[in-house]
């Protein structure tokens, strides 16, 4: 279970606030699939970024299997992170100089896996996304979709139960666009909770459920 509880993010600037996201509360459930909509600046990703334990709010709870994770240390939150929490982006912020094996095989070397274990298990994603033929090719010697896809293989290294994705179909075609999000629906289908951010509305209406956020507040 992901929960926000009366969450709010204010941002302060020099000419007064920016109330992102304000007194929000959501639940959801274990397996599901859910895009967030909004238009630009309805502080979808600010939401994301919070429940993911990347955003500390100003005022509210996030609680992940009954766990409220901001009066956790950082430490913690960091650990939680690795344990449960996969993040995927629009930028794949993937490491230039690494191949794709090594990309993949990075969270996994923090978690201190042995050498074997962690080609063996990035082998295997790889696999799992299609890219076994693309394994010694850098970022630069790839297409996006294929970057996209490495980015979803290294997100899956730690094996997360709770997947956050920010406008993951954003820089991709439509056709590679509807692959990436075929790999969420099968990811959704072994158990894994998937929270997708999307401006799209072809790719929100195949979710199972749809929150619409409007000037930091669910709407509809």
């Amino acid at each position: 279970m992901l929960r926000a509880d009366n969450l709010s993010k204010i941002y302060k600037k020099q000419d007064g606030k920016v109330i992102a996201i304000n007194n929000l509360s959501l639940d959801i459930p274990t397996g599901d699939f859910v895009a967030i909509v909004g238009p630009s600046g309805s502080g979808k990703s600010s939401l994301l970024l919070m429940l993911g334990g990347m955003l500390f709010p100003t005022e509210g709870e996030v609680i992940i299997n009954g766990e409220s994770i901001y009066q956790l240390t950082l430490n913690e939150i960091a650990k939680l992170r690795q344990q449960q929490l996969g993040f995927i982006f629009q930028t794949f912020h993937l490491i230039p100089y690494l191949t794709a094996l090594e990309n993949v095989q990075m969270p996994m070397l923090l978690k201190g896996l042995s050498s074997k274990e962690q080609a063996e298990n990035a082998e295997s994603l790889l696999e799992k996304v299609g890219l076994s033929d693309r394994m010694d090719h850098k970022p630069s010697e790839l297409s996006v979709g294929q970057q996209q896809r490495i980015a979803l293989a290294r997100m899956l290294a730690n094996n997360p139960s709770i997947i956050l994705a920010d406008e993951p179909t954003g820089n991709l075609d439509s056709e590679t666009g509807q692959r990436m999000i075929q790999f969420f629906f099968e990811l959704n289908a072994e158990g894994r909770t998937v929270v997708l951010v999307t401006h799209d509305i072809r790719v929100a209406e195949q979710a199972k459920n749809t929150i619409t956020i409007s000037n930091g507040t669910i709407s509809g």
